[in-house]
């Protein structure tokens, strides 16, 4: 693959986990016990062919509204899942990232972003953000209101101002972004962001995906013009 095709920045909505637990008969914690390991082995695909930074998708702003049973287990999947892998994301050379409203978690949840970020700050080979609490409509908002705050002269809001009140800065846009599951939406995922992003939908669910489909999408990123308007 033509290193100048390679993304810079992926962005993926991990979808599909519960209806695949479905189709197994299996209980919908198990589809995101599943989804946990194919976003580890999504990582490793990523680093491999060269992309900088990936994002995913991991809890929105509307999760909980999700009955209570499985919100209190998708949050102890996160807790457990970053106290089980950060050695290993470590050892790997990824620089974990926390974006969205934290403030909404508990604060050992807290205190265990702070952890994982703190400990990978100094990896160089892959930045991996998760967005956490996050909705686009939600970042747009905190954005503008610590703008109010500054008080900033009219002149000076410019996009690459605005940008650095936004959730996920300095992450750069997503320059594709890929959604698992067959459904053909963004859900409030990087509005701001993904305005110029190649989109990607897939049937497959998330815990199904594989290292073949990514690097398919990857080349058919590679035979696009990206024109951003012009």
């Amino acid at each position: 693959m033509n290193l100048e095709s390679i993304p810079k920045c992926v962005g993926i909505i991990m979808d599909g986990n519960r209806r695949w637990a479905k189709t197994k008969n299996l209980p919908v914690v198990e589809g995101h016990r599943a989804g946990g390991e194919t976003l580890k082995q999504t990582i490793r695909w990523a680093k491999k062919v060269g992309v900088r930074h990936i994002i995913f998708y991991t809890f929105s702003t509307e999760n909980w509204q999700r009955p209570q049973t499985e919100v209190v287990y998708l949050l102890n999947l996160i807790g457990e899942f970053l106290k089980k892998e950060l050695e290993n994301f470590s050892k790997e050379g990824g620089s974990l990232h926390f974006v969205g409203d934290l403030s909404k978690f508990s604060a050992d949840l807290q205190n265990a972003f702070k952890k994982s970020t703190a400990e990978t700050a100094k990896n160089a080979d892959i930045n991996v953000y998760f967005a956490l609490n996050y909705g686009g409509r939600q970042e747009i908002l905190s954005a503008v209101k610590k703008i109010v705050v500054e008080k900033p002269n009219q002149n000076d809001i410019s996009e690459e101002y605005f940008n650095k009140f936004l959730q996920t800065y300095p992450m750069p846009d997503p320059d594709l972004i890929i959604r698992t599951s067959g459904e053909e939406r963004l859900s409030g995922f990087l509005p701001w962001q993904g305005v110029y992003s190649e989109l990607f939908f897939i049937k497959t669910y998330w815990p199904d995906f594989s290292e073949k489909e990514f690097l398919d999408i990857l080349a058919e990123f590679a035979t696009r013009q990206r024109r951003r308007g012009k």
